[in-house]
């Protein structure tokens, strides 16, 4: 299969008819493949990523949001960890989303997400996003109140208006150079259970279980038709939503790599290319090393 039609499967081109429940969370794309192969995969896909993400820093136009959106415990961390393992610290910034500061919610809803946007030649990551706006808000109305917003501003468009705005906001960074990708890593209950399950089994693990994590299971269903309505709102052709099956964590890491590759490949991405002038001034760089006195 080629990367282009293989990554075309997870890409959500027509958000209008798109429904989260036919989507399989356990699904491998008909990849039947041992641990060691999927290892092997991955490092190519890495390898690839590398050497777009070197071109890109170098070439300096291009800038690259990653945008990354789940339940607890479908594995953002650690796509993050291991689709990225081979991009150069440089030219890469993580950005984690938490709970929004005093001084956060006395800006509008994009404002903190804007202050991180990535440099140009850089890529960004966002650890969930400004997508929480319209997903875990919308689940917690409490959550908006706290936003300080004047009554005319909150009314039952409220939603509707935020996706317009992201839609804007999206459509404005890619007319000024930044490709933006956002993954959906689609995880199954059960699989989630299960993970709670591991995390609390495992003395090194427990840390990263906490009580809300239940709280926020019992809204599950909630927060899938969030989701839905999200994606259905924001998916197009300037900022595309993948939705990766999380269920298998070696297939979703394969999939968000291809997923970027594709994308940078597109990019056509080069390094520069010296004029006459500077190429003169190289040439006396080379000799002068090469000479008794460099």
């Amino acid at each position: 299969m080629q990367l282009t039609d293989f990554v075309r499967r997870f890409r959500i081109d027509n958000p209008e008819t798109f429904e989260l429940a036919k989507r399989d969370p356990g699904d491998t794309g008909g990849l039947d493949i041992d641990k060691k192969d999927a290892k092997a995969f991955l490092a190519e896909g890495i390898e690839r990523l590398s050497d777009l993400q070197e071109r890109l820093y170098a070439q300096d136009r291009w800038a690259v949001l990653l945008v990354f959106q789940a339940m607890d415990a479908a594995g953002k961390d650690s796509v993050i960890k291991h689709v990225m393992s081979g991009v150069n610290p440089q030219g890469c910034d993580v950005h984690s989303f938490r709970r929004p500061s005093e001084e956060e919610l006395d800006h509008d809803f994009l404002w903190r997400a804007t202050r991180a946007l990535p440099e140009r030649g850089r890529i960004g990551i966002f650890n969930r996003s400004y997508y929480e706006e319209v997903l875990a808000v919308r689940v917690h109305p409490e959550l908006l109140a706290r936003q300080k917003l004047p009554p005319t501003c909150t009314g039952k468009k409220v939603w509707q208006h935020r996706f317009k705005d992201i839609r804007g906001f999206e459509r404005y960074l890619a007319r000024n150079g930044l490709l933006i990708l956002k993954f959906h890593l689609q995880l199954s209950k059960d699989e989630q259970k299960r993970r709670f399950l591991q995390r609390l089994d495992t003395p090194s693990k427990n840390w990263k279980f906490s009580l809300d994590d239940l709280k926020e299971r019992k809204l599950w269903d909630e927060y899938l038709a969030a989701y839905e309505e999200a994606i259905r709102h924001t998916s197009r052709p300037e900022a595309p939503w993948f939705v990766v099956p999380a269920d298998k964590k070696w297939f979703t890491r394969i999939v968000v790599a291809a997923a970027i590759v594709e994308a940078l490949d597109r990019l056509d991405l080069k390094f520069p290319v010296l004029d006459a002038a500077a190429r003169r001034d190289l040439d006396k760089a080379r000799k002068a090393l090469r000479s008794r006195q460099g």
